[in-house]
């Protein structure tokens, strides 16, 4: 019975993972063969004679969103983590008045369709000059990554054992140099983890983007892949090159942090 069921494990495992292999496989090949080799039939499943031109006209036309994506993706990033790691701190370890309610209030944020979201904040961002600028996008992402990042922090801040808090505030350190030099570093796993999920959201945001982006002076490569598609329905080598390049900081970002990731989810730092 054990035999039979790790080979179906195995097996369920396999096709899963030919399940999300085959459409990046497919996006690499077509991202390398000529729109005139996409129109044979039967289609070619390996880019014998592989062109690069697509990729060179997605540098050319998408260069510059890449790093417009990146910019607003580490910018969220930072923004979220010096909000929600002092606040998740707060409301971890102080015996505040409302702290069950604020975090429901902090739940209830994450159920918020991003629609709505984008509807609420469009007049204010108009009327605050926001609109077409990176802290305008780093703000309305932040809208979401920030509440992930406080239920994240304060559930793994919570375990910190207060032995080691009540130590560093024997030793003379402060509020804020206890929370930086003893809680950060136990709560390592976490930061990054919420760190990680920021970065992926901003980095995969269509909805803000398009909302928030009327011309042609701030465009993330989200928006760049949609109006590049609407422009290009015949170049699909290179639209397909673009998803490459878009999907290379986000893979690398997860086989980096991966273990980091895991161990942040899967418990905390240090167990009393």
């Amino acid at each position: 019975m054990t035999t039979t069921r790790r080979v179906g494990n195995t097996v369920v495992g396999v096709l899963l993972v030919l399940v999300f292999l085959a459409p990046v496989y497919w996006m690499i090949n077509v991202s390398l063969q000529s729109s005139d080799a996409l129109l044979r039939t039967p289609p070619a499943w390996f880019p014998f004679d592989p062109t690069w031109s697509g990729y060179a006209e997605a540098l050319r036309t998408q260069g510059s969103h890449l790093v417009t994506s990146l910019v607003i993706a580490l910018g969220t990033v930072v923004f979220t983590l010096l909000v929600s790691a002092p606040a998740a701190y707060a409301l971890a370890r102080f015996r505040l008045r409302g702290t069950l309610a604020l975090v429901l209030v902090v739940l209830l944020v994450q159920m918020v369709p991003g629609i709505v979201m984008a509807n609420s904040l469009y007049p204010i961002f108009s009327g605050v000059g926001l609109l077409d600028s990176y802290p305008g996008m780093i703000l309305a992402d932040s809208t979401l990554t920030v509440p992930f990042a406080v239920l994240i922090l304060r559930t793994f801040m919570s375990g910190v054992p207060g032995e080691l808090i009540e130590a560093a505030r024997v030793d003379g350190c402060g509020q804020w140099r206890t929370f930086g030099s003893v809680v950060l570093p136990v709560c390592r796993n976490a930061v990054i983890t919420a760190g990680l999920f920021s970065f992926l959201f901003a980095w995969a945001d269509f909805l803000f983007a398009v909302s928030f982006t009327t011309g042609n002076t701030i465009q993330p490569i989200t928006v760049g892949i949609y109006r590049f598609v609407g422009n290009q329905t015949t170049n699909w080598n290179g639209v397909m090159a673009t998803a490459v390049l878009a999907s290379i900081p986000a893979a690398v970002l997860l086989l980096t942090a991966q273990r980091y990731v895991a161990a942040g989810i899967t418990g905390g730092g240090v167990k009393e």
